[in-house]
C-alpha cells in the first residue's frame, strides 16, 4: 500500500509538471501574440505600399490621360495653324509673282541703262577727240 508521502509526492511531482506545462503554454501564447502583432505589421506595411501604389497609378493614369488630352489638343492647333499658313500662301502668291516680274523688269531697264550709258560714254570719247581737233584748227592751234 502507497503511503500518504508517497501520495503527496507523486502529486507534487504532477504539480511540478502541471506548473512547466502552464510556463510552457505561457510562453507559446507569448510566441504565438508575438507572432500575431508582427504579423499584423506586416499587413500593415503591405497594405501601406498598395495603397501608395494605388495612388501612383492614378496619378499615372491622370497624367496620361491629361497628356493625351494637350496632345490632340496640340495636333488641332497645328492642323488650324498650317491651314491658315496655306491659305495666305495662296493668297500671297499673286502679289509674290508679280513682285518677281518686276524686279526681273528693275534688272533689265537697269541694264538697259548701263548699255546706254556705257554708249553714251563711248561716243562722247569717240567725239571729243574730233571735237579737241574741230577745236585746234579752228583755233589754229597745232
Amino acid at each position: 500500500m502507497t503511503s500518504n508521502d508517497d501520495i503527496l509526492r507523486a502529486l507534487g511531482r504532477v504539480e511540478g509538471r502541471l506548473t512547466g506545462i502552464e510556463e510552457s503554454v505561457s510562453l507559446l501564447r507569448e510566441d504565438v501574440s508575438d507572432e500575431k502583432d508582427n504579423a499584423h505589421e506586416s499587413r500593415s506595411v503591405i497594405h501601406r505600399r498598395l495603397d501608395e501604389q494605388a495612388k501612383q497609378i492614378a496619378h499615372l493614369d491622370t497624367t496620361v490621360a491629361i497628356s493625351g488630352g494637350v496632345d490632340a489638343t496640340l495636333r488641332d492647333e497645328i492642323k488650324a495653324l498650317k491651314e491658315t499658313v496655306e491659305k495666305n500662301h495662296d493668297s500671297v502668291q499673286p502679289a509674290l509673282e508679280e513682285w518677281r516680274r518686276m524686279k526681273s523688269i528693275g534688272y533689265g531697264i537697269s541694264g538697259l541703262i548701263a548699255f546706254a550709258g556705257l554708249t553714251i560714254g563711248g561716243m562722247i570719247a569717240y567725239a571729243s577727240d574730233g571735237a579737241v581737233a574741230a577745236l585746234r584748227h579752228w583755233l589754229k592751234i597745232n
